[in-house]
């Protein structure tokens, strides 16, 4: 059996649009969850929110937010690619709606600090899905910014940024390896003012 390091696995994460069914099953799917509680929060917010849409759900989210980016008059949703969009949405068994809930009274925290660890939570459901063998995709496609599909989530736009969607589930083929950049060339070493 080969033993591999939890960077090696944070190194391999790739994201992977195409996925099937399954999903990871209720008990993963609770550990996945849970992981996402460890991100750093400063305040202890707990500013993310999540949205299961799973099963007959997923074709009610597809006409949905479809028919809303049709409305909004977006010229990308030609009749091809919304039967792709449908399409893709037929087959991942699993989406997430993910939101960051703001805190408009409290001072010390500023909203971008609360949008960080949202964004730190997600890492951490989307490494935990890699972790357990499953894949995920994080599309801001799907009406993510309109107001309709972000009400109609239960997620009234006054109180909450809707930041997209994680489809998960198996990877529908095999998971090619990605050559990423070199770190040092987003790496500086400050020693004093300039």
């Amino acid at each position: 059996m080969t033993v591999v390091s939890p960077l090696h696995a944070l190194a391999s994460r790739r994201s992977m649009k195409f996925l099937r069914a399954p999903a990871p099953k209720q008990e993963e799917l609770d550990q996945i969850l849970q992981a996402a509680m460890s991100a750093p929060d400063h305040g202890k917010l707990r500013p993310w929110r999540f949205v299961l849409i799973r099963g007959e759900a997923i074709g009610r989210l597809a006409d949905l937010a479809l028919d809303a980016v049709k409305r909004s008059g977006d010229p990308r949703m030609t009749p091809e690619k919304e039967k792709s969009v449908r399409q893709w949405m037929s087959e991942v068994p699993l989406f997430i709606g993910l939101a960051h809930k703001i805190d408009h009274d409290n001072p010390k925290v500023p909203e971008q600090e609360q949008l960080l660890a949202t964004g730190a939570a997600v890492m951490n459901i989307l490494n935990g899905v890699h972790a357990l063998g499953y894949g995920a995709f994080w599309s801001t496609g799907m009406g993510t910014y309109l107001e309709e599909v972000q009400n109609a989530l239960g997620l009234d736009a006054l109180d909450y940024r809707f930041l997209g969607f994680l489809a998960i589930g198996t990877p529908g083929c095999a998971v090619p390896t990605v050559e990423r950049p070199d770190f040092r060339e987003f790496v500086t070493e400050w020693t004093g003012p300039v």
